[in-house]
């Protein structure tokens, strides 16, 4: 029996719990406040979800302050939307105003909870970006000086990227509307239909069961495998051996799913069966070693290795990622990423092969990582390679 979809939305204590862990990282690193810019971070720790975030015209800021709760320094149209989380100290400017577009009000508030020889943590590192005016930037660390912006990227990621189970069921919900789209692959697929056409479905499939919208569609599709995953949908046909690979980034209340599924259209041959046993027996393999303490880069070594011991090359690349708010999240599993994995984490796990130079296949599941090991999120995929007839 399927979990129940929770219900929309989080209630008050879940956004304070997650402010005090801030607060508490905040502390430890030496911030005197936390200045938040990008549309994840602030619907995280306020509820304020938009698409407005696709208009590029206005900035929008929110505060933690070191102790208390946050503060929103916004665009008058944000105002009611913002007043329905448990936001109550909402601080509004008309925009946009090119003269001043937010800026003395945001510098004034930051005085304002910020002593002169106190340090304001802004996210600055891999993953983040600064949702504001490079040169309003340079600006305001001017007009606060002695008052320094320092780089809160840890406190940030070292927070976010353990789930409460609030959070892990929202997820879980998201990837049960992935898994319903993929098991109507008939409905839409099938030889002779154009790629675009099969696109353009799924993501319609998607919204039918229950997507809010789907910010990311790709996926591929070649005869006995695929050349990339990230090109737009063209009008060329699946014909008898292709693969066809679809990958969805769903988003249910604001939450992403991130997985994929391989289909033979007709037939397939050798190669791309055993690529596919090959990724199912490396994920499987992961699924029962991967605990708590084990590093990003360990978990590409745990593929690489069990890819190479099948006699596959494994592809390039990270193979896997986090997965939340935003469609990847840190860690990347690549050899160069020492993160330790941690119990609550919600990741992806996606190794690949090459079948032949410019033809490989991918695999994918999301995970929840607990004290005991793996948890799946999506519903494993089929033991052998799905045929489309």
């Amino acid at each position: 029996m399927s979990e129940p979809m929770p219900a929309r939305g989080f209630p008050p204590a879940e956004f304070q719990t997650r402010i005090t862990r801030l607060q508490t990282a905040m502390a430890h690193a030496g911030h005197s406040a936390l200045l938040l810019t990008s549309s994840a971070d602030i619907f995280y720790t306020t509820g304020f979800l938009t698409r407005f975030w696709e208009s590029p015209a206005r900035p929008w800021f929110v505060l933690i302050p070191a102790t208390g709760t946050p503060i929103a320094v916004i665009p008058a149209i944000g105002a009611d939307l913002m007043g329905k989380t448990w936001i109550t100290d909402i601080r509004t400017w008309d925009a946009p105003f090119p003269e001043d577009d937010g800026l003395s009000l945001l510098s004034d508030t930051l005085a304002e909870i910020v002593p002169e020889t106190g340090t304001i943590g802004l996210p600055m590192g891999l993953e983040t970006q600064l949702r504001m005016p490079l040169a309003d930037y340079t600006k305001i660390t001017q007009t606060l000086a002695p008052r320094r912006f320092v780089d809160a990227t840890d406190t940030v990621q070292r927070t976010r990227e353990i789930k409460s189970e609030v959070e892990i069921r929202k997820i879980r919900a998201t990837c049960a509307v992935a898994d319903r789209a993929f098991a109507r692959i008939s409905d839409y697929a099938a030889e002779g239909r154009s790629h675009a056409q099969v696109f353009r479905d799924f993501q319609r499939v998607l919204l039918e069961e229950g997507a809010d919208w789907v910010s990311y569609t790709a996926g591929g599709a070649g005869q006995g495998g695929y050349g990339d995953v990230i090109s737009p949908a063209g009008d060329q046909k699946l014909i008898a051996g292709d693969i066809l690979m679809l990958d969805t980034g769903a988003v249910l209340d604001g939450y992403f799913c991130d997985f994929d599924r391989n289909f033979a259209i007709t037939r397939a041959d050798d190669a791309a069966k055993r690529a596919y046993d090959q990724l199912y027996q490396a994920t499987d393999h992961v699924l029962a070693t991967l605990r708590p303490g084990h590093r990003a880069c360990d978990v590409h070594a745990m593929f690489a290795q069990s890819l190479t011991a099948q006699g596959a090359t494994p592809g390039a690349g990270r193979l896997g990622h986090g997965l939340g708010v935003t469609l990847t999240e840190w860690p990347s599993f690549t050899p160069h990423d020492t993160t330790e994995l941690r119990a609550g984490m919600v990741l992806t796990l996606e190794p690949g092969v090459e079948i032949a130079p410019g033809r490989f296949q991918v695999h994918e599941e999301n995970i929840v990582l607990r004290a005991h090991g793996c948890e799946l999120l999506s519903t494993r995929a089929p033991a052998a390679l799905p045929i489309l007839r």
